[in-house]
């Protein structure tokens, strides 16, 4: 770890022109000098002015054992020991917050008991297609399907007997399984009838 900072080099001018250094401390004058540093939670941390490290130490960002540097001291110093700094530590804390307030037993209202949730069970409608008209249908590959809502596997049937010849035997061996009741609700979740 550095004992101090070097000082950040001169800024150059967009003249081309010298400049003089009177000049350039004239128009420095009213503003504070940037030559604080601290060692915060982030490690080092600056330069900042003097009015910057006050507001710092106000909102207790440097307390009074951070180590805080300013150009012109040979080492580190806590900031408690800086008279521009200890002043301002811990200064303006916000005031406590009031006592709870004491409630008496007595004058809270009960509550009500709890009650169990009721549960509205809705029955479903049985659906008003017909199982042996839909396994009949189902011989003509899809048909049966899409009868019963179920689209996709009613076109991948119908699609499979016109490229392949496949969907004719997977056909049969959908609408016996409708037929005997395998398959036991419509497309949009009704119970089948039959």
């Amino acid at each position: 770890m550095r004992l101090h900072p070097e000082p950040p080099p001169p800024r150059l001018t967009s003249s081309s022109e010298p400049v003089d250094r009177q000049d350039l401390e004239q128009k420095l004058e009213p503003q504070e000098a940037a030559e604080w540093y601290y060692v915060g939670r982030y490690g080092e941390l600056g330069p900042l002015t003097l009015s910057q490290m006050q507001d710092l130490a106000m909102d207790g960002v440097i307390s009074s054992d951070t180590f805080v540097w300013k150009q012109g001291m040979a080492e580190w110093k806590p900031a408690s020991s800086m008279s521009d700094l200890s002043t301002r530590l811990g200064a303006e804390l916000p005031p406590p917050p009031p006592p709870m307030p004491v409630v008496d037993s007595r004058t809270i209202a009960p509550t009500a008991p709890r009650s169990e949730p009721t549960y509205h069970h809705h029955r479903i409608e049985d659906s008003p297609l017909s199982r042996s008209r839909a396994g009949l249908l189902n011989l003509i590959p899809g048909v049966g399907r899409l009868y019963l809502g179920y689209s996709a596997i009613g076109v991948l049937q119908l699609v499979t007997f016109l490229v392949c010849g496949v969907g004719f035997i997977w056909a049969v061996i959908d609408s016996i399984y409708i037929l005997t009741g395998g398959l036991k609700h419509d497309g949009y979740g009704r119970p089948l009838k039959d």
